[in-house]
């Protein structure tokens, strides 16, 4: 456990832990804050993983004006640790020290690309990350407050745009069992996703979207709009729960989804939820791009399913590849480009306490 003891907000070298052999890594010490508060018994140690760069600087000046409300409600109870990203997947290492360490919550503050990163990180090798204390209580909880260009995830919960919202159900503390899903990286290392996985059209929108972070949720609408000019819809071949094959022609686009929402507020797979024991996959076939403008209203609402050539079936785990290979076919989970198809996606359930 942490000690905490100073009442100011100061910088920390190295953290001090009670039977700690090892210090924090130095690339993990340099940017982490805590937000001491006075001792009392049993305080949770809970970590603030903030992108302060995500939305554009937007999420740095508003974590920075929620401090003081965040001090004042968890101060007394909690010792809280702030820890800045630097970079790509920074968040995925501070995630793993901090579970480590015996943190009894990591929050991600920021859009899904940091929540994102945060999921990964309560894994190492394909197996969760361990408390190295083995008298731990509690399993290392996920917590998140919303502050960066999306927001999907906090949608399939029907939480309201509010981190004083969140703040609210940091405080007390109460946890469900949720499942993400896992699929294999460029490098064949899995590869976790907490909110949706997709691939074709999507997944390459997707892609050029995240060129234009800076124009906001318009950025969406930008990358579909480059990716239609390249794209062809393509036959692929599919195994659900490791069955037979099936051919499916045409295919626009194919979403896995964990939970309900992507793209900025499109209710892709209306039906999934994460803590469902499994996917809901949803396949769009031989859309024009003209569909897509005149049942855009469709997709956001998640009235889709009963339109013309879009389906929708539950899956644990689905297989997908092309029936001529073209190593064209884009991958993506959680917005993040993942390489191209072939890919397996499966379940593994309830591998994570989330704050909710």
């Amino acid at each position: 456990m942490i000690l905490y003891q100073a009442v100011a907000i100061v910088p920390m070298a190295k953290p001090s832990f009670i039977g700690a052999e090892q210090p924090l890594a130095p690339d993990l010490a340099a940017d982490r804050t805590i937000l001491r508060g006075s001792a009392t018994s049993r305080r949770r140690d809970l970590v603030f993983v903030v992108n302060p760069r995500g939305a554009n600087g937007r999420t740095g000046k508003e974590w920075k004006k929620l401090l003081p409300f965040l001090r004042s409600r968890l101060g007394s109870e909690c010792n809280i640790c702030e820890s800045l990203t630097s970079g790509p997947c920074h968040a995925i290492d501070i995630t793993r020290e901090a579970i480590r360490e015996g943190a009894d919550a990591v929050i991600a503050v920021g859009g899904d690309g940091t929540l994102h990163e945060v999921v990964n990180g309560f894994f190492w090798g394909g197996k969760p990350v361990s408390n190295h204390d083995p008298k731990a209580a509690r399993a290392t909880a996920l917590g998140l407050i919303p502050l960066g260009t999306g927001s999907d995830f906090a949608r399939t919960l029907g939480w309201k745009n509010d981190p004083r919202d969140a703040i609210e159900r940091i405080a007390l503390g109460v946890r469900s069992h949720i499942h993400v899903g896992v699929t294999s990286g460029e490098n064949g290392e899995p590869h976790y996703f907490i909110n949706v996985a997709d691939l074709h059209l999507s997944a390459k929108a997707g892609y050029y979207a995240s060129r234009y972070k800076k124009f906001g949720n318009l950025c969406y609408v930008i990358g579909a709009l480059q990716a239609f000019f390249s794209h062809h819809n393509q036959d692929m071949r599919i195994k659900v729960d490791d069955g037979d094959w099936e051919v499916y022609s045409k295919v626009t686009a194919l979403c896995i989804g964990n939970a309900k929402y992507f793209g900025g507020g499109m209710k892709i797979t209306p039906n999934a939820h994460p803590s469902s024991n499994n996917f809901e996959v949803v396949i769009l076939q031989d859309f024009k791009w003209y569909d897509f403008i005149l049942k855009l209203h469709k997709l956001y609402n998640g009235t889709h399913l009963s339109v013309k050539n879009v389906s929708s079936r539950r899956a644990c785990s689905i297989e997908v590849g092309e029936i001529v290979s073209s190593g064209s076919i884009f991958v993506q989970s959680d917005g993040e480009h993942l390489g191209f198809l072939p890919r397996k996606f499966s379940i593994f359930p309830g591998s994570i306490e989330m704050i909710c």
